[in-house]
């Protein structure tokens, strides 16, 4: 913690963003003698703040402000499009940044495009079920540097592509579950994105760990010095199935991987196994939502690209309505628009804007489809006609109506609700 703290004194630090992770970092170095400084696009959350502020629009010109010695950056804000000189990118650092630099604790790093929330749940499920000394923290909502933990704390960190973009060092354990096309809203290409995600294994060191998907391998991969396992979704499928409380054959494949990196911990495999029984999942993510007229809904408002929704199928593969669409990020859909009329789908209901681009490529097909207005809409749509069951798997982001896929997620069950008293 010493060495941590030691980093910022004496420095002008400019706090980048002042959400969860900006409020967090700002209570880590308030009382430290450094000079500090706020940027956020929103001028309310900085108001009462007595430090040297940049608000509104122009809030990112903070970045040129010369006297700044580290840009503490928050995970949401992209220079996407932005012209910053090397020299200014230098001083960006992060929470997830300073913990891997810093922190004493064994840290282990999950990240993919896909089920990264899920893994680090069920890491940090069967760690605690087995006696381990165990932490979640990082992109599933403790920011990295919140607490401070004993020595012998295994940190479990969930990794976005945000918060590894401008790291410096790697976890002693790096998990690397998937990749697709992604956030191109914030990345100036899929080579962008893909970069900030392998960063995670990038700077491992001798005696530490990457797991890893093999469709994923590459010269930079197979270069970096940590040991290396290696798992693939046929050879998971191909096992017996773990009882387990998490529906799909792609979380057969994160439930194997969360055993392995346990395993390597220190944990009795027959006990890691044991304890995956009794993690119940996380909130929208293949969410039971309830049942309207023996219709069965489910909540997957985490799904944001195609291969999710694929997946929500795979999953529960009778289901006859889905719910797609959402903020239009430039993201390729012929996979899934390929997919849904093979699949058994009968009715698409979509929402703006994405769903209503993805509704006019399917207009020849033999589905049913639904443009709904928003999901107020949608919901009372398939409430019409559904007979079996009704998936919300958006396939979208949804920044385009909501503040983040829990808030979606949250008023499609307060949708059903109204249904469901009827």
């Amino acid at each position: 913690m010493t060495e941590l703290l030691n980093f910022f004194r004496d420095k002008k630090v400019l706090i980048l963003g002042f959400g969860l992770e900006g409020k967090s970092t700002l209570k880590l170095i308030q009382d430290l003698p450094c000079e500090i400084a706020a940027a956020d696009k929103n001028p309310d959350v900085l108001a009462g703040l007595p430090y040297l502020l940049y608000e509104g629009e122009r809030y990112l010109d903070s970045l040129h402000d010369g006297s700044v010695d580290i840009i503490m950056k928050s995970p949401g804000i992209s220079f996407k499009g932005l012209d910053i000189p090397d020299y200014i990118r230098h001083k960006v650092t992060s929470q997830t940044d300073l913990l891997l630099r810093f922190r004493q604790n064994k840290i282990v790093g999950i990240t993919g495009t896909k089920g990264k929330s899920t893994v680090s749940s069920l890491i940090h499920h069967i760690l605690k079920h087995c006696g381990k000394d165990t932490a979640l923290i990082g992109n599933i909502g403790v920011p990295p540097l919140e607490n401070n933990y004993p020595p012998e704390t295994i940190l479990v960190c969930e990794m976005s592509c945000h918060q590894l973009e401008y790291v410096q060092s790697s976890p002693d354990i790096a998990v690397f579950l998937n990749l697709y096309e992604e956030h191109l809203d914030h990345y100036d290409s899929y080579a962008d994105y893909r970069a900030a995600k392998e960063n995670i294994y990038l700077y491992q060191k001798p005696g530490d760990m990457l797991f890893y998907n093999d469709e994923l391998v590459s010269l930079k991969l197979l270069s970096s010095k940590g040991g290396k396992t290696a798992f693939n979704y046929a050879g998971i499928i191909k096992r017996p199935p773990v009882k387990t409380h998490l529906p799909g054959k792609h979380n057969q494949y994160n439930i194997a991987v969360a055993v392995a990196v346990c395993t390597h911990l220190g944990c009795d495999e027959s006990k890691a196994v044991e304890a995956v029984g009794s993690f119940t999942g996380l909130p929208h993510r293949l969410e039971h939502a309830g049942f309207i007229n023996g219709v069965e809904y489910v909540n997957d408002s985490i799904s944001t690209i195609p291969a999710a929704v694929i997946s929500a199928h795979e999953a529960f593969p009778d289901t006859d309505t889905l719910i797609i669409g959402g903020m239009d990020r430039g993201i390729n859909y012929d996979e899934l628009i390929a997919f849904l009329p093979k699949c058994g789908i009968i009715n698409v209901i979509a929402l703006p804007e994405s769903g209503h681009k993805i509704a006019e490529d399917l207009l020849t097909s033999p589905l049913k489809i639904y443009c709904a207005r928003d999901m107020e809409d949608a919901v009372s749509r398939a409430v019409r006609v559904t007979r079996r069951r009704c998936i919300l798997s958006p396939a979208a982001a949804s920044y385009n109506v909501y503040k983040n896929f829990e808030e979606r997620g949250n008023h499609f069950k307060e949708m059903l609700k109204c249904y469901s008293k009827t």
